[in-house]
């Protein structure tokens, strides 16, 4: 499988317009702490408290979080040009592309392993590469009924999203896609949130785990990833039926319907981008998956459906990065934006 070099490490710096930002949200008054003795929220329930340029056009901001109990994760941000969140008097807000990681991968994987920084095509986009967890899902964990941490859906949609639409530039013009895990959380993401995205895109996604029995195990098995208790994300897929199916894009189909949707996904089996006799389970599982909601998007009345299921493919980065570019400009028409 063929991969785009990484970037050579360079010297982090704070520019000193953002270590200005960075010192003005380190000063800014905080709540008290909670009768509960959890953390005290921060501004927009998050806040910056470091800011890193890591190549041309990237930086990487380091956030702490309410919603993940104070921790401070990661978040990649791809620059347009022009892009200036310093300037409080002719700040521009930019069409944004959020773009979803998948399970064991982080923040930097879209770009250590495609070409997404050298795309001339976003020049013109913010866009969001935020962390997400090992194995977070893209959700906020039931966590046997307690909530709590880690809240991944309140830290994107809710914390993230205010605070970049605050102090580094994102608009309210937003489209969403991701890959494997992350394909689950844009078609999740967008569902759940109406009004959110303005088009989705899942590439090899989890677009329905309770489609049967092999498809419900996969699932669980990636839960217990790192020893994680697999109950900890959505409950049981029996006595927590109703949780599990409102984070199935399946059973959100309905909520879809009404924005430009891409599926797209191999078979499986061994394809041209693929070292010889290379198979996954996965993929094949994930495509029957795509199948049915796209199905499912049929029958309900979507008709902004674009599908590419390709046939042989397994499930690694040469199909993603070419599947980005194939659904970049049904993503970039629905931000407005010339391809």
């Amino acid at each position: 499988m063929s991969t785009a070099p990484t970037h050579p490490r360079t010297r982090a710096f704070l520019a000193p317009a953002l270590l200005l930002i960075v010192l003005l949200a380190t000063l800014a008054p905080t709540a008290p702490a909670r009768a509960s003795g959890s953390p005290a929220p921060f501004p927009s329930g998050a806040e910056v408290v470091a800011v890193t340029r890591v190549a041309d056009r990237q930086v990487d901001l380091s956030v702490r979080s309410t919603a993940l109990g104070g921790r401070t994760v990661k978040v990649r941000l791809l620059t347009p040009d022009g892009w200036d969140p310093s300037d409080r008097h002719h700040r521009r807000h930019w069409p944004t592309l959020w773009l979803l990681h998948g399970c064991c991968g982080d923040y930097t994987s879209w770009t250590a392993m495609t070409d997404v920084a050298r795309t001339d095509s976003l020049r013109d986009v913010l866009v969001v590469m935020p962390e997400a967890g090992w194995n977070g899902w893209y959700s906020d964990w039931w966590n046997h009924g307690e909530g709590g941490d880690p809240a991944w859906e309140t830290f994107h949609t809710v914390e993230l999203r205010r605070l970049l639409e605050r102090d580094w530039g994102a608009g309210d013009n937003r489209v969403v896609a991701g890959l494997s895990m992350g394909g689950q959380g844009a078609l999740s993401y967008a569902a759940r949130h109406p009004g959110m995205f303005r088009a989705a895109a899942a590439y090899s996604g989890s677009a329905h785990p309770l489609l049967n029995d092999e498809s419900t195990n996969r699932i669980l098995g990636f839960f217990a990833g790192q020893g994680d208790d697999p109950l900890r994300v959505w409950g049981d897929p029996v006595a927590q039926r109703r949780i599990w199916q409102s984070h199935d894009p399946f059973h959100l189909a309905r909520r879809l319907k009404s924005i430009p949707v891409y599926l797209s996904c191999g078979d499986g089996t061994t394809g041209p981008l693929d070292a010889p006799g290379s198979t996954s389970a996965l993929e094949a599982d994930f495509n029957r998956q795509n199948q049915a909601l796209a199905a499912e998007l049929k029958r309900v009345g979507a008709r902004h459906v674009t599908t590419n299921f390709y046939g042989p493919g397994t499930h690694g980065w040469a199909y993603w990065e070419r599947e980005l570019h194939a659904s970049l400009p049904m993503l970039l028409k629905a931000l407005r934006v010339s391809g």
